[in-house]
C-alpha cells in the first residue's frame, strides 16, 4: 500500500511574470524575460475578442485580434458556423506623432515603441515606453462591446511635455461581405474602420483618443455611430456588476483576486441569441450554443450563487432548451444545442449527458431557492433521472457510451464520472421533491436509489490502483485517472485518503495540475478544479489549500493568465468560460462547504485553514435571499459562523469539520 503523503510532493518553484495591483487588476511590467507570448479572450453579448499578443526580444508588442460574431452565421448550421475575422498590426491605419510614423511600422511588424506594461482586468491595456517620444504618453486599450457586435481598440494620446504636439491617424475603412448563398439569413458584412481619425494638435496637458472598431452588420448602408467612450463605460459597468455580488474575503490576496477574475470570465461569455441568452465556452469554437457538461453541469450551479441576472437567465434558458428534447421513448438528449438553438450535436453519443443535466439542474434549483423555477425544472430533472435508471446494468451502475472527454481516453461501458453525477442528482432530487411537496413515496425512492448506487459504486469501481486505495475509472481500468476525484465532490468519502494521496502524487500531479491519466502529459483543468473542491469537502483542508494556492498563482500571475483553462495540448489552454465557474465552486461548495438541501436551507461545512483566522463570502445571492457568510476561528477546535442578513446577525458555533444546517 502506498503511504507517501501529498505533503511530501515538492511543488515547482514559481516565478511570477504578473503582479497583483491594488485595484484588483494584474500588470506585467516588461523588464526582461523576453520574448513572451500569450492570449486572452473577452466577450460581450454579441461579440468575442480573442487577442494573441507577443512581446519580442526588443520589447516590441505584436497583436493579432480575432473577432468572433456568434449570431452572424453561415450555412450549414453546425457548432462552428459563426463568422470570425483576424486582424494583425499591419491592417491598422497609420498613426504619426510630429510627422514620425509610429504605427504600424511594417519594418518592425507593429508599433515602433517598446512596450512598458500590459494590464488585464476585463480590459487589455498596454502602456508604451516614451524613450523617443518623451512628450507623449500613449494608453492603448482593447475590449468588446457589452451588447453590440462590435470590438474596440482605443489609443489615447496625452501631451506630457511643454510644447504642442501633432498627432495624426489616417482614415481607414475596410469591409468584407460573406457569400450570399452560404450566409444564414442575409449576407454578413464585417467592417474595420477608424473613428475620430484625422490630425490633432495637442497643447501641453491635452489628450485625444483615436478609435478603431471591428463590427458585423447585415445593413452596411446604415451603420450606427460608434461612441467608444460610452462603450468603455458600459463595459466597465458590466465588469463591476459581475464583481459586486459574491465577494471572496480571505487573508490570501491571490485567491481573492483569482476568484474575482474567474467570475468575470464565467459570466461575461453569455451571448444574446434568437433563442435567448446562451452561455458559451468560447475559445474561437463554441458560441451561441450550450453543452450538457459546460453549461448544465459546470457553470449553472455557480450562477445560482452569483447574483447575476443574465447568468441566471442563461441557466434557466439552457435547461429549457434541453427539456425541448425530452421524449417518451427515453432516447438520449443531445450533448449540445448549437447555432443559436437551430440544430444539435450528438457526435459522441450518450456521454452521460442525462446525469450531467440532472446533477446541475437539481443543484441549481435548490440553490436558487425559487419554487416557480424549480417547478419548471422538475420535469427535466425527473426525466433525466428516469433515463439513467433505465441504463443501470446488472452490477447496479449506469452505463453510458462515453464521458465528457468523448473518447479521447477510454471510459468503458460504465464510468465513474457518470455514476458520481447520477448519485448526487438522486440526493438532490430527494431534497427537491420534498420542497415541491411531492408524494412521500416519490421523495423516498430517490434517496433509496442513491443509497443503492453508492454501494454499487464502491463494489464496481472501488480498487487499489498503483498502490493507492482508490477507484478504477471503468471496469478494466488499471491506470490512475484524474476523475477518481468525482466521489469526493459528491460526498462519498469511503476511499478519500487513498484517493487524495493518488491525486497529489507524482503519478498524477503535474506542473499544471492533474494529468488526465498517469504517464500522459495531457491535462484538462476541469478535473483539477473538481479535485480541489472534492479534497476540501473531504476535510483535507491543508493539503487542498496548498495545491489551490499553487494552482491559482500559476493561472493568475504566471505565464498564461488570468483564468482557468480548458486543456493542453488540445486547444492550447483556451480560456473556456465554464472552467472559471468550476473555480468559483471550489470556494462556495468546497472551502465554505455549502450543500443546498432546501429552497432556504443549506448544509454548511466550512474548512478554515490553520493559518487563517477568518474568511468570508459577502453579498451571496442564493436561497431566495441575499446574505453574507463569515467564518472565524473561535478557539482551537471550534468555528464561529455568522450569517448577516437584512441587518441582523445569526451566529452558530460548530466544531471544526462538523456541518450545520442553516436556514437563510
Amino acid at each position: 500500500m502506498r503511504l507517501v503523503s501529498a505533503q511530501q510532493l515538492v511543488l515547482p518553484q514559481q516565478d511570477n511574470r504578473w503582479a497583483l495591483q491594488p485595484d484588483g487588476s494584474i500588470t506585467w511590467n516588461i523588464n526582461g524575460r523576453l520574448p513572451h507570448a500569450d492570449h486572452i479572450e473577452m466577450s460581450g453579448e454579441k461579440v468575442s475578442l480573442w487577442i494573441a499578443y507577443n512581446v519580442d526580444a526588443a520589447g516590441l508588442c505584436h497583436l493579432s485580434r480575432t473577432v468572433v460574431f456568434p449570431t452572424f452565421r453561415m450555412l450549414p448550421d453546425d457548432t462552428r458556423s459563426h463568422i470570425a475575422y483576424t486582424f494583425d498590426d499591419n491592417a491598422q491605419p497609420r498613426i504619426y506623432v510630429d510627422d514620425e510614423l509610429l504605427w504600424p511600422d511594417a519594418a518592425k511588424g507593429g508599433i515602433s515603441l517598446p512596450v512598458k506594461s500590459i494590464n488585464q482586468h476585463g480590459f487589455m491595456r498596454i502602456a508604451y515606453r516614451a524613450d523617443r517620444l518623451r512628450q507623449v504618453n500613449i494608453e492603448h486599450s482593447l475590449f468588446p462591446s457589452t451588447d453590440k457586435p462590435i470590438a474596440l481598440e482605443t489609443y489615447k494620446f496625452t501631451n506630457v511635455g511643454n510644447k504642442p504636439v501633432s498627432v495624426v491617424m489616417e482614415h481607414l475603412k475596410r469591409e468584407v461581405t460573406t457569400d450570399t448563398l452560404k450566409s444564414k439569413g442575409a449576407p454578413h458584412t464585417v467592417i474595420m474602420q477608424s473613428v475620430n481619425d484625422g490630425s490633432k494638435t495637442l497643447q501641453p496637458g491635452q489628450s485625444y483618443t483615436f478609435v478603431i472598431d471591428y463590427q458585423a452588420t447585415d445593413h452596411p448602408g446604415s451603420l450606427m455611430p460608434v461612441r467608444a467612450d460610452l462603450e468603455e463605460q458600459a463595459r466597465q459597468h458590466r465588469i463591476e456588476e459581475i464583481l459586486s455580488p459574491l465577494q471572496l474575503k480571505t487573508p490570501d490576496s491571490v485567491l481573492n483576486a483569482m476568484f474575482a477574475f474567474a467570475k468575470i470570465r464565467a459570466t461575461e461569455s453569455i451571448f444574446k441569441t434568437k433563442s435567448g441568452y446562451m452561455h458559451g465556452p468560447g475559445g474561437l469554437s463554441y458560441y451561441a450554443a450550450i453543452w450538457a457538461n459546460d453549461q448544465a453541469e459546470y457553470v449553472n450551479p455557480y450562477f445560482a450563487f452569483s447574483g447575476d441576472r443574465i447568468g441566471n437567465l442563461s441557466a434557466m434558458n439552457a435547461y429549457r432548451l434541453f427539456a425541448g428534447y425530452m421524449n417518451p421513448d427515453y432516447k438520449p438528449l443531445p450533448s449540445s444545442i448549437v447555432a443559436e438553438g437551430d440544430t444539435v450535436w450528438k457526435g459522441a453519443g450518450d456521454r452521460g449527458d442525462q446525469a450531467m443535466i440532472a446533477y446541475g439542474a437539481s443543484r441549481y434549483a435548490l440553490t436558487l431557492g425559487n419554487i416557480d423555477s424549480a417547478k419548471k425544472l422538475w420535469p427535466l430533472i425527473s426525466w433525466c433521472l428516469e433515463y439513467n435508471r433505465r441504463h443501470i446494468n446488472q452490477q447496479g451502475v449506469v452505463e453510458s457510451q462515453s464521458d465528457e472527454l468523448e473518447g479521447r481516453f477510454p471510459s468503458g461501458k460504465a464510468n465513474l464520472s457518470t455514476n458520481g453525477l447520477y448519485y448526487d442528482a438522486l440526493v438532490s432530487a430527494s431534497f427537491l421533491a420534498r420542497q415541491l411537496h411531492l408524494p412521500k413515496k416519490e421523495t423516498t425512492q430517490y434517496a433509496q436509489r442513491a443509497a443503492a448506487l453508492k454501494n454499487a459504486i464502491e463494489k464496481y469501481f472501488g480498487a487499489d490502483i498503483a498502490g493507492y486505495h482508490t477507484y478504477k475509472y471503468y471496469e478494466t481500468n488499471t491506470i490512475l485517472r484524474s476523475w477518481i476525484c468525482v466521489p469526493l465532490t459528491m460526498g462519498i468519502y469511503g476511499r478519500s485518503k487513498g484517493t487524495i494521496n493518488a491525486l497529489f502524487s507524482h503519478e498524477l500531479w503535474t506542473a499544471d495540475g492533474l494529468a488526465t491519466q498517469a504517464g500522459n502529459d495531457t491535462f484538462w483543468d476541469r478535473s483539477t478544479l473538481y479535485a480541489l473542491r472534492g479534497v476540501l469537502q473531504a476535510g483535507e483542508t491543508e493539503q487542498a489549500v496548498r495545491f489551490l494556492k499553487y494552482y491559482s498563482q500559476r493561472r493568475l500571475l504566471g505565464e498564461h493568465v488570468p483564468y482557468a483553462v480548458e486543456a493542453y495540448p488540445e486547444g492550447n489552454q483556451r480560456h473556456l468560460s465554464a472552467e472559471s465557474g468550476l473555480y468559483c465552486r471550489i470556494f462556495t461548495e468546497g472551502l465554505f462547504g455549502m450543500r443546498p438541501v432546501g429552497f432556504n436551507s443549506v448544509y454548511c461545512t466550512p474548512r478554515l485553514p490553520q493559518a487563517w483566522d477568518h474568511m468570508g463570502l459577502d453579498n451571496i445571492h442564493a436561497f431566495g435571499t441575499v446574505f453574507d457568510l463569515a467564518v472565524e476561528k473561535k478557539d482551537a477546535g471550534h468555528l464561529l459562523i455568522t450569517i448577516k442578513r437584512n441587518g441582523h446577525n445569526y451566529r452558530y458555533v460548530v466544531k471544526n469539520g462538523d456541518n450545520i444546517k442553516i436556514s437563510v
